[in-house]
């Protein structure tokens, strides 16, 4: 009987959620070693069926950065990374579209429709929904050169977000279809460019005005002192962001995620969040109770 009552709480604490979010944009990234679980993400994926299935229109974007290594490896080539940023030369990056769009994303289409709903692949093979222009990094010519000189460095195949089709998003989720977007983009010549996942989501929340955007990883969420799990924040603001990243507390794999948040955020979406996949339902946590279960992330004071 406890257990039926507890049930019946949680559809309690949930209605009001489902009521609030319907006919509202969702962006959901996944990302990290969830994508080599097949249990967690088709748990993840439950959770996104769900959503759709109660009214909201969630937008998946997707990486796949190990299975791109693995197959890199199986043809003779390793990766390079610069400054965080994969190397990408042509054979790389034709790896790398083969992975996320022939496998990746049609494996997720395919769960989709397994689920129940419609899902739509959107992608450098098919209709496409984001597009780049080539990125370059910089470093100092000399780290002893007072003048602060940069050289401009040149990592291959590589984007940066120019424009989103939102109006291709929005006629997809109104008709009831989940996009599920791969990271793989066009340049303005037609040509195809491979860019950041998590940099994808968050302009593509930013474009849709979403009222989330949901990052999904393996990681618990975002905290305050980097050695300490039990620093864990349930709330953040761009002002604290911003200090944790001058302090060095926020870096590596934590700064694409926090700068796609901001991203989003700047242009309007309310919330962001960072949680971790594998905690079973870790969507429908977040989204529809009072308490959720990760990173919270608002734009809040400057």
């Amino acid at each position: 009987m406890q257990q039926a009552i507890a049930k019946a709480q949680a559809l309690v604490e949930a209605h009001q959620y489902i009521r609030r979010f319907q006919d509202r944009v969702v962006v959901v990234k996944i990302g990290g070693s969830i994508m080599d679980e097949p249990q967690t993400l088709r748990s993840i994926l439950d959770d996104v069926c769900f959503m759709a299935a109660v009214g909201m229109y969630p937008v998946l974007v997707h990486g796949g950065g190990k299975a791109i290594n693995d197959a890199m490896k199986q043809a003779g080539l390793e990766a390079q990374f610069v400054q965080g940023r994969r190397y990408t030369d042509e054979r790389t990056l034709a790896i790398a579209e083969h992975v996320l769009v022939n496998q990746i994303n049609q494996e997720i289409l395919r769960t989709i429709d397994e689920m129940g709903q419609r899902g739509m692949g959107l992608h450098s093979l098919g209709s496409c929904s984001v597009f780049a222009k080539r990125m370059f990094l910089n470093e100092p010519v000399d780290a002893k050169d007072p003048s602060g000189a940069q050289k401009r460095i040149d990592i291959g195949f590589v984007g940066e977000v120019q424009w989103v089709n939102a109006n291709l998003l929005k006629a997809l989720t109104e008709a009831h279809y989940i996009p599920v977007v791969a990271p793989i983009a066009r340049d303005g010549a037609g040509g195809k460019l491979n860019v950041n996942a998590d940099s994808v989501a968050g302009h593509v929340a930013a474009a849709l005005r979403a009222e989330k955007l949901v990052l999904v990883s393996d990681t618990h969420g975002i905290r305050t002192r980097a050695d300490d799990p039990a620093s864990l924040a349930s709330h953040l603001t761009k002002g604290r962001i911003d200090q944790l990243v001058r302090e060095g507390v926020i870096t590596s794999g934590m700064l694409p995620k926090v700068e796609a948040a901001l991203t989003a955020l700047e242009a309007g979406v309310n919330k962001a969040h960072i949680i971790d996949g594998r905690i079973p339902h870790a969507l429908l946590l977040e989204i529809y109770t009072d308490h959720g279960i990760g990173t919270e992330i608002v734009l809040g004071p400057a």
